[in-house]
C-alpha cells in the first residue's frame, strides 16, 4: 500500500460538482455489491469483486472476506462525467450501528438501499430514522428486482406505509423476479434494456416500446404530478394542461429533494448490473453539493454565541473527526470532514473540544485500503490525517484564532459485556494497549475492570460485534485471549421520591474528618441520564464541598447499588447537610455523598432494567406457530406479523437475556430455513422473580 499510489483525477473540481454520499441499508441489501458497481461504471475498477469471495474493493477487513459482511465503513472518491462523487460504504448489522451514525452525520446525501422482495425492513427503518436525524437528503434503490418474490410496487407501498416518507417514483421496472431486464427512465421516456450479455455488461437504450407504452405514460404522468406538487410555477402549469421540460422538472426535483420533501426511488438488480446507471445520473442531478446544504452550524467556545461557516476555503477551518482507525503502515488514521477553509498537512490545528493543538503529520486521500497523500484539504473534502495524538471521535478540528465547536455525534450505550483475560503473561501487556486502541476507534466499546472479581469486562452493541473484536485482538494485534459467556447489560434505577442522609465522622487525634448531607432523589423517564442538582441555600454546605458530594454521589451510582449494575433515570438534589470549619474535608462529604444515595436509593422501590430488542422473525409460515410460542415463552410481545411468498415476518419486542444464542434455536425450529435481526429498543424494568434472582445473586458474591 504505497502512498506513490494515483488514483485521484483533478481533487479542485468547483465545489457545486462535489457529492458526499453514504450507502445505507438493512443487513445484505446489497450496499458494497452496488458500491461495487458504482465504482466500476465510474472507472474506479476494472473488475467486479465479490462479496462472496471477498474481494470488493471496499470489504479490506480479513474479518469481513471471511464473513461476507461490512464491519467498518470505508471511504473511496470516484467521477462520473466531471463531478467528483466521495463514497462512504457503511454496514448494515445493527451491532456496527456506530459505523453508520457517524458516517451519517459528516455526508451531504444518501442512497437508501431496500430488498425487492422484503421492502422495509426493521434496520431500514433504524438507518433511515438516523438520515432524518442529520438532515440527510436521499434518492432510494430497489434492489434484488431479479430475486423471486421481487416487487416494485409492494417495496413502494411499504416505504409509504412505515417510513411515512413522500416518494416519487422514477423508473419502472421491465419485468420482475427472473423476467426483470431493465428499467423505463420516466424523467427521459426511454427504455434501458441489459440485452447484450447475461451479465447486464452493456445494455441499449430506446423508445418506449408499445407494450408499455400505457404504464409509462401514467407512471410519468404521477411523477410530473408529485413533482410539480412542489413548485408553484410547475403547478400552475400542471394544472393549466402546458408542457413541463425536463430541466424544469429535474431542477424541481433536486430542490425538492434536498429540501427532503420528495424521495426519487429507482430500482434494478446489482448483482446483475442493472439499473446503476440511472442511479449515478440521479447522485449529480438529485443530491445536494456542498454548496446546497445551509452552512454547518457550531458554537463559539469562548462567548458560547452560535455561529456558522460556510463551505469556502476562505472561510476559518471548521472540520469534524468523525472516525478513528488503527493502520498497520502508519499507525493511528484521523477520518475528517472539512466544512470550510482548509487543513495543510505540517500545520497546526485547535481541537476545540479538548482545548488542545495539535500538529497534522501527513494528510491521505482514501480510497478504500489504498492511500493518496495530499499537502491540503478542501472545504467540502472527506480526508485522513496522520499524526493526531490527543483528538477522537466527535471532536472539532479549527483555527485557533476562529475557534468554533461543532455540535458532537451521539452514539448508543453498549447493551451486552463479557469478561476477557489474557492467556499467557506476555499478552497481559498487549492487550490493554490493543484495548485501548479499540477503545479509541469505536466509541460504542468500552473497557472496564472490575476490583471485586480481578476480571477485564469488554462491552459492546451485540454478541456479533464482540466476537469480532475477540478475533481482531488474536490476528490483528497478536493477543491470546480467554471470554467469558456474555452478560447482558441491566441498570438500576427507582420508581418513586425518597430521602436520604449521609454521615461521615471520624475522629483519630488531631484533625477529624466530618460531613454530612441529605438529599432527594426522583426517578426521570427512561433514557434520561442522571441529573444531580445543588439545591443548597444559605451556605449550610460551603460551595467548594458539592463538587465532592456529586463525586461521591456518581462514583457510587456508576458501582451499582441493588444489585451492582450502574444506575441511571433519576435526578438527585441535595437540600440540606452540616459541616465543621475545622473537621471538614472534601474528602468527608465525598463519602457523605455515598452514604446519602446508598440510604435513599434503597427507600425508593428500586428497580432493575434490561434491555429490550426490537425483534424480526422470519420463518416458513407452516413453523408459525411453533416459533410465536417459542418466542412467547421468552417472554416475547408480538406486535404483528406479515406473509409473503410462503413466509411469514414477525414483529415483536423481547428481553436481550431470553435471545442469547438464538441464532441455533431459530435453525432448529424451521429446519434451517428461518432468520431474525434485532437491535436495541428500549429499557424495561425486569420481573420481580428475576429482580430478586439478580439482587441475590451479586450480594452472594460480596
Amino acid at each position: 500500500m504505497a502512498d506513490a499510489i494515483k488514483l485521484s483525477k483533478n481533487r479542485d473540481v468547483p465545489m457545486d460538482k462535489v457529492r458526499n454520499i453514504g450507502i445505507i441499508a438493512h443487513i445484505d441489501g446489497g450496499k458494497t455489491t452496488t458500491t461495487e458497481r458504482l465504482l466500476f461504471y465510474t472507472g474506479n475498477i476494472h473488475k467486479i469483486g465479490s462479496v462472496d469471495a471477498g474481494t470488493t474493493t471496499t470489504d479490506t477487513m480479513v474479518q469481513e472476506r471471511e464473513r461476507g459482511i461490512t464491519i467498518q465503513s470505508a471511504c473511496v472518491t470516484t467521477y462520473w462525467h466531471d463531478y467528483r462523487i466521495n463514497i462512504i460504504d457503511t454496514p448494515g448489522h445493527v451491532d456496527f450501528t456506530a459505523e453508520v451514525e457517524r458516517s451519517l452525520r459528516v455526508l451531504d446525501g444518501a442512497i437508501m438501499i431496500f430488498d425487492a422482495n422484503a421492502g422495509v425492513q426493521a434496520q431500514s427503518e433504524t438507518v433511515w430514522r438516523q438520515a432524518d436525524k442529520y438532515g440527510v437528503p436521499r434518492i432510494a434503490f430497489v434492489n434484488k428486482m431479479d430475486k423471486v418474490g421481487a416487487s416494485f410496487q409492494g417495496t413502494l407501498d411499504s416505504i409509504t406505509a412505515k417510513l411515512r416518507s413522500p416518494i416519487v417514483a422514477m423508473v419502472l421496472p421491465i419485468g420482475e423476479e427472473h423476467a426483470h431486464v431493465g428499467v423505463i427512465d420516466l424523467m427521459e421516456m426511454k427504455m434501458i434494456v441489459y440485452d447484450k450479455d447475461e451479465e447486464g455488461m452493456e445494455f441499449t437504450v430506446k423508445d418506449v416500446t408499445s407494450e408499455y407504452q400505457d404504464s409509462a405514460k401514467a407512471a410519468r404522468a404521477k411523477m410530473v404530478e408529485k413533482i410539480a406538487g412542489e413548485d408553484e410555477a410547475l403547478m400552475e402549469k400542471f394544472l393549466n394542461d402546458e408542457d413541463i421540460s425536463i430541466p424544469e422538472l429535474k431542477s424541481a426535483l433536486r430542490k425538492a429533494t434536498i429540501a427532503r420533501k420528495l424521495f426519487p426511488v429507482f430500482c434494478g438488480a446489482a448483482w446483475r448490473n442493472k439499473g446503476i446507471h440511472p442511479i449515478l445520473d440521479a447522485i449529480v442531478d438529485y443530491l445536494p453539493s456542498p454548496l446546497d446544504l445551509p452552512p454547518i452550524d457550531g458554537f463559539d467556545i469562548n462567548t458560547q454565541e452560535k455561529i456558522s461557516r460556510k463551505p469556502i476555503k476562505t472561510e476559518p477551518l471548521a472540520a469534524m473527526l468523525f472516525k478513528v482507525q488503527s493502520d498497520a503502515h502508519v499507525g493511528t488514521l484521523s477520518y475528517v470532514r472539512v466544512y470550510s477553509g482548509t487543513i495543510k498537512a505540517g500545520s497546526e490545528v485547535y481541537n476545540s473540544t479538548k482545548q488542545k493543538t495539535e500538529r497534522i503529520g501527513r494528510l491521505l486521500l482514501m480510497h478504500a485500503d489504498k492511500r493518496e497523500g495530499i499537502e491540503e484539504g478542501f472545504a467540502g473534502e472527506i480526508i485522513a490525517c496522520i499524526g493526531l495524538k490527543e483528538s477522537t471521535t466527535g471532536d472539532t478540528l479549527c483555527d485557533k484564532s476562529a475557534p468554533i465547536s461543532l455540535s458532537p455525534i451521539q452514539f448508543s450505550e453498549p447493551v451486552i459485556s463479557l469478561s476477557i483475560e489474557p492467556e499467557t503473561t506476555d499478552d497481559q501487556e498487549k492487550m490493554g494497549a490493543a484495548l485501548n486502541r479499540l477503545a479509541i476507534e469505536d466509541p460504542t466499546f468500552r473497557v472496564s475492570y472490575n476490583h471485586e472479581t480481578g476480571q477485564t469486562i469488554i462491552a459492546g452493541m451485540g454478541e456479533l460485534y464482540l466476537d469480532i473484536i475477540v478475533d481482531r485482538l488474536r490476528r490483528e494485534f497478536g493477543v491470546g485471549v480467554k471470554t467469558g459467556s456474555p452478560q447482558v447489560a441491566y441498570r438500576e434505577t427507582i420508581s418513586e421520591n425518597a430521602d436520604g442522609e449521609g454521615k461521615y465522622i471520624h475522629q483519630s487525634g488531631g484533625h477529624g474528618q466530618y460531613g454530612h448531607c441529605k438529599i432527594k432523589i426522583e426517578p426521570k423517564n427512561r433514557g434520561e441520564g442522571v441529573e444531580f442538582i445543588n439545591g443548597i441555600k444559605g451556605g449550610i454546605i460551603p460551595a467548594n464541598f458539592i463538587p465532592a458530594i456529586e463525586k461521591g454521589v456518581k462514583e457510587t451510582l456508576v458501582k451499582g447499588i441493588i444489585a451492582g449494575y450502574p444506575c441511571t433515570d433519576l435526578k438527585i438534589t441535595v437540600f440540606d447537610g452540616s459541616y465543621h470549619d475545622v473537621d471538614s474535608s472534601e474528602a468527608a462529604f465525598k463519602l457523605a455523598g455515598a452514604y446519602a444515595i446508598k440510604d435513599a436509593f434503597v427507600r425508593a422501590k428500586p428497580l432493575i432494567l434490561e434491555p429490550i430488542m426490537k425483534f424480526e422473525v422470519a420463518t416458513p409460515s407452516e413453523f408459525l406457530g411453533t416459533v410465536i410460542g417459542d418466542l412467547s415463552s421468552r417472554r416475547g410481545q408480538i406486535n404483528g406479523t406479515t406473509d409473503s411468498l410462503g413466509f411469514t415476518t414477525i414483529n415483536a419486542f423481547i428481553p436481550l437475556e431470553a435471545v442469547r444464542g438464538y441464532a441455533t434455536v431459530i435453525r432448529s425450529l424451521t429446519q434451517g430455513r428461518g432468520s431474525f435481526y434485532m437491535e436495541p429498543s428500549h429499557y424495561d424494568p425486569v420481573p420481580q422473580a428475576i429482580q430478586a434472582a439478580l439482587t441475590i445473586k451479586t450480594n452472594s458474591k460480596e
